[in-house]
């Protein structure tokens, strides 16, 4: 395949919807769907909790499972974002990032918990909605021409995993981010956020948001606004009938891990050609080659944490390390996928 202009990958490129729908599109619908199906079929059937282990499965298959590892392609990404070879001038700008700022984030995680805490939701809200904007747009959803529409369907599509299932699941979802505050000795308080009224008026001003973003930006012959339309409305049933540690775990690995796959793939020369000759597994094993040693870096590291640490074996505390660790390289992943989007005319501020 000849290579591109970086902007030629973001704005109707057929090679990168190809990949898009391949990668981060189908399987997600179908895991999503089913998930939810399976959770309104055993809450009918009313069996008995789920085993701890089950629940926190998804989770730790995140380690290895798109989760972790897509976010180990940073290193790389940005150079073949700009259409450049990866230099050491490359390599040591993005390591100065993550330095800098995940350094920066730890040390608030110590003397800050509960903002640091507030500030990780913040960012994957953000974070999660920037990664469905970038899909939508790749897919050719020619609905999202305004500033409005594009930061509403940011804020709508981020909020439906941070914020729903606290709507119907107050205490599973308290405890979550309770443990992370604990790892530090700190108390999460915010009783105020898990009340009843509290979460009827987030509620209601969330679904109007949905539905106002929704509106503003329908097309009645636009495929791409149809497609949203059903996206919202499936991620809507999914984390409400779908405990959230499961919830989010499935779709950390399988909605926004390999959407943003799809797009590493689109701005790899060598993966783009793999999969338009051999197919999307021989372009998921190249991508997978690039993100094996960090992945496998940060694996070591997580575990070296918990021992020096010596952070108890409970599957609650070793779910928080976790997460704290993911907050921690969150923050400069978000400035790398950033930095890209603005390379790549894509984001909040993409020209029409």
């Amino acid at each position: 395949m000849s290579r591109t202009r970086p902007a030629a990958r973001r704005t109707h490129d057929p090679d990168l919807a190809a990949l898009m729908r391949a990668v981060g599109c189908r399987p997600a619908w179908l895991t999503i769907g089913l998930v939810a199906l399976g959770s309104i079929a055993l809450t009918a059937l009313d069996p008995p909790a789920l085993p701890p282990w089950l629940r926190y499965l998804p989770l730790a298959a995140s380690l290895v499972l798109f989760g972790l590892p897509h976010g180990a392609v940073d290193h790389l990404a940005p150079a073949r974002a700009a259409g450049e070879a990866v230099t050491g001038r490359w390599l040591a700008a993005v390591g100065a990032v993550y330095l800098l700022l995940g350094g920066a984030y730890a040390v608030l995680w110590m003397v800050a918990p509960v903002a640091s805490a507030a500030l990780f939701v913040a960012l994957t809200w953000f974070h999660w909605g920037q990664g469905d904007l970038y899909a939508l747009d790749a897919l050719g959803s020619s609905h999202l021409d305004s500033a409005g529409v594009r930061a509403g369907t940011v804020l709508v599509r981020g909020g439906l995993p941070m914020l729903v299932p606290l709507l119907r699941y107050p205490e599973r979802y308290r405890a979550v981010v309770d443990a992370w505050v604990a790892l530090f000795g700190g108390d999460l308080g915010a009783a105020w956020l898990f009340t009843p009224d509290a979460r009827l008026a987030l509620g209601l001003g969330f679904a109007a948001l949905t539905v106002g973003t929704l509106a503003a930006g329908y097309r009645a012959d636009d495929r791409g606004w149809r497609r949203d339309a059903a996206e919202t409305g499936l991620l809507w049933v999914y984390f409400l009938v779908v405990p959230p540690l499961v919830a989010v775990g499935v779709y950390f690995c399988v909605w926004h891990s390999l959407r943003h796959v799809g797009r590493l793939m689109g701005v790899d020369d060598g993966a783009r050609e793999a999969f338009a000759r051999r197919g999307v597994f021989e372009a998921l094993r190249r991508t997978g080659r690039d993100a094996a040693p960090l992945t496998a870096v940060s694996v070591l590291l997580l575990v070296g944490v918990g021992v020096v640490a010596g952070v108890d074996t409970d599957p609650r505390v070793l779910a928080a390390l976790y997460l704290v660790f993911i907050a921690v390289l969150t923050l400069p992943h978000v400035a790398v996928v950033t930095w890209m989007d603005r390379v790549e005319g894509a984001g909040l501020g993409r020209k029409q």
